[in-house]
């Protein structure tokens, strides 16, 4: 049996009674945090766009745009709802393939779902954990075997296929063509470039589930595709671990509608501030120390949500104006605040030659704060909130931050509603009616402010 067998094996085999406990209860927690992101990038300018776009070229009564309701084809579904999923950069993370496995998978296994007769929760759970087991794995052989650092979307959207295949009960064969076509057509996007000129394409997330539900699609018809990559793998254990060293447990979250590799200079400039209760206007200068890819991030004030998420200089400035940094503070017309510009126009980068050593494994920055009177104030070598082993958000923070991201897209009861569905999600007799709820009743009208 080579690695490719082994992992349609395990694509197919695997059942929820398989996982260990922990390993179940963390699937709900990333769908919890995956939904919660996926539902507030609706409101942004690229969730809006690629919904209205997927209504008038995609066509159809497969699958469903989630929280506006309209019915589409499943690879239009799909589409919108992966561009909405990282629209907002608040969605989970792997570190060790430098991009976001949740928001991969979720749109393709949601089109999915909707193509089955009937859906279980109980197999959707499980189609959720092979979707990040499988394709954490794929972009780990992905970002080994290409020189160039490409995004999510080049591995995501055979993560997305690995879930939506099982979903849809495809055979070996079958299967291994959809895996096939998945990477041969998925999103090969260089990442850096969309570092260096931020734009709506993000992680190419959108992209990527889009060609992992026309995979399953296309294979299910006969399309043939190449060989899956998976025994391209440089590390055979990685692919024999399946079913053992579970991939899910290592995932990271996201306090903040940011890039990652900000965060952990939002951190630092936090601390400083609250120890010292020190107010922005204090502040004369700040230096953040942390590895290249993080310098790389723009400090030039924002001109639409894209370059306020890839930004290290604006998300700390808009932490220490306004505690926090999220969807409101990315979107329009919190952007363009004076104040929280003011902050970012005293804000540079230095490349730290230790922290560098150790990216991507670890992301680390130390901030340094200058105040107007001449005091310097240096924060510990910082890492980002809520990251894994030991330091991952409880079930409550997670509620919470599902909350904070649904409450004002579809109200508060229903939020509350959704959380505890998802609690409970292996006693659902049919995804359906979890669709449902996250989306507006019809005849509401949409009180979000314009974009």
């Amino acid at each position: 049996m080579d690695a490719n067998d082994t992992v349609l094996r395990f694509i197919q085999e695997s059942t929820w009674q398989d996982f260990p406990d922990d390993v179940r209860h963390q699937a709900k927690r990333c769908l919890l945090d995956a939904l919660g992101a996926l539902l507030a990038g609706t409101a942004t300018p690229a969730g809006r766009l690629m919904a209205q776009i997927a209504r008038s070229q995609h066509k159809g009564n497969e699958a469903t745009i989630l929280v506006h309701g309209s019915r589409v084809s499943a690879s239009g579904a799909a589409l919108a709802n992966g561009f909405a999923a990282n629209a907002l950069d608040i969605d989970d993370g792997h570190r060790m393939v430098k991009g976001h496995p949740g928001a991969c998978v979720l749109p393709a296994l949601l089109a999915a779902a909707e193509i089955v007769p009937v859906c279980r929760g109980v197999d959707f759970l499980a189609a959720l954990v092979v979707g990040y087991e499988v394709g954490i794995r794929a972009g780990r052989i992905r970002h080994a075997t290409y020189e160039c650092y490409h995004s999510s979307g080049s591995w995501g959207a055979i993560a997305g296929a690995a879930a939506a295949g099982k979903i849809l009960g495809l055979e070996t064969s079958c299967l291994r063509n959809a895996m096939g076509s998945a990477e041969y057509h998925a999103p090969i996007a260089p990442m850096m470039k969309g570092i260096a000129t931020p734009c709506m394409g993000k992680d190419s997330i959108g992209w990527g589930a889009l060609v992992a539900t026309m995979s399953v699609l296309m294979a299910q018809g006969g399309f043939t595709g190449i060989a899956p990559l998976f025994t391209d793998t440089p590390d055979p254990e990685w692919i024999d671990a399946l079913g053992t060293d579970w991939q899910i447990r290592r995932l990271y979250f996201k306090p903040y509608a940011a890039c990652r590799w900000a965060q952990p200079a939002v951190e630092g400039a936090l601390k400083i501030q609250r120890a010292q209760n020190l107010s922005p206007r204090a502040i004369h200068s700040i230096c953040i120390r942390t590895f290249e890819a993080a310098c790389a991030l723009s400090v030039k004030p924002p001109g639409n949500t894209e370059e306020a998420q890839y930004n290290i200089a604006f998300p700390v400035a808009a932490a220490l104006v306004d505690g926090e940094v999220g969807p409101d503070q990315v979107l329009p017309p919190r952007i363009f605040d004076p104040q929280i510009i003011e902050v970012l126009t005293k804000i540079h980068t230095e490349v730290d030659a230790g922290y560098e050593s150790v990216f991507p494994s670890k992301t680390y920055a130390k901030v340094t704060v200058e105040t107007r009177d001449g005091k310097q104030y240096t924060s510990a070598r910082m890492e980002p909130r809520w990251e894994a082993p030991d330091r991952l958000p409880t079930d409550a923070e997670l509620k919470a931050k599902f909350q904070r991201l649904a409450a004002p897209i579809l109200g508060d009861a229903r939020a509350e509603a959704i959380v505890q569905r998802i609690w409970r999600l292996e006693s659902e007799t049919d995804m359906n009616a979890l669709i449902h709820a996250c989306c507006r009743p019809p005849g509401h009208n949409e009180t979000q402010k314009s974009l």
